[in-house]
């Protein structure tokens, strides 16, 4: 049997490259996409392309790439992403552009890039990386959970318009994994003096602790093989700690200032 062609955004490092080494284990062929080549020359785990994800012409190139070769793309997983953290207030509005031109409108680029494809190949799957963290408003993490929450509801309805040309689109939320995503993370300083000053701090610790002890990466690509392997994936999944998954559970039953309650006093606010 021919072997499904995989392209992930993100694929040198963290979770895409976790989902990349178990898919090529798995038996599929797979590309994965980085800023700048040059900076991965002694990576072998599969085979890398370039790629600015903010970038509608990049996007283009890089399907245009895989399918010169392949003569088809079936998976494509929009898993490139960057984290940001800050005062909604204080955060500097180029960081905000920036966050959702690769959280948002990257993934944007990527689909519109890869579905002539698909239509002419009869079909196909993308699959939207999210965040638990899209499904509700976190403090001081507003941003990131705007552009995530963003991305969760165009799968939904890209789902819809897609569905007679035989292309899945489903989203996987993933909780906190240990990756390298603090490193590249924009947050806002925490400022002397700032009405924010102290509840920032807090948070921000919190927040470094939760990625620094999170769990195997590996999980999600388990996760993103069972979904692979589905005729009709689900339009959700959510992939973490059973309290990750729970909170947006009891998002959806509890009244809002009772769960509004609840992260305030996660977050010690």
């Amino acid at each position: 049997m021919e072997k499904k062609v995989v392209l992930i955004t993100g694929g040198s490092s963290g979770i895409g490259k976790s989902i990349g080494i178990y898919l090529s284990e798995k038996g599929y062929k797979v590309y994965g996409t980085t800023r700048n080549l040059k900076n991965h020359s002694d990576f072998n785990a599969f085979e890398l392309i370039q790629l600015q994800v903010k970038s509608p012409e990049s996007a283009k190139s890089a399907v245009e790439e895989v399918t010169s070769k392949e003569g088809r793309l079936d998976v494509l997983i929009n898993n490139a992403g960057v984290g940001i953290t800050g005062p909604i207030e204080e955060t500097p509005h180029e960081e905000i552009l920036n966050v959702f031109d690769t959280n948002f409108h990257g993934p944007i680029h990527m689909m519109k890039a890869v579905l002539p494809q698909m239509r002419r190949q009869g079909g196909g799957l993308i699959i939207n990386t999210t965040s638990i963290a899209g499904y509700m408003g976190l403090p001081f993490r507003g941003y990131y959970s705007a552009s995530k929450g963003a991305l969760g509801l165009i799968t939904e309805a890209l789902r819809m318009e897609t569905k007679k040309f035989g292309v899945s689109i489903t989203n996987i939320a993933p909780g906190d994994f240990a990756t390298n995503i603090a490193a590249g993370r924009y947050h806002a300083p925490v400022t002397s003096g700032s009405a924010y000053e102290q509840e920032y701090g807090r948070t921000l610790s919190l927040i470094n602790e939760h990625v620094n002890t999170g769990a195997d990466p590996q999980q999600v690509a388990k996760m993103v093989y069972r979904v692979i392997q589905k005729k009709n994936p689900r339009v959700h999944y959510l992939v973490g700690a059973f309290m990750q998954k729970l909170s947006i559970v009891l998002k959806k039953i509890l009244p809002g200032k009772v769960y509004e309650r609840l992260l305030l006093n996660h977050y010690k606010l």
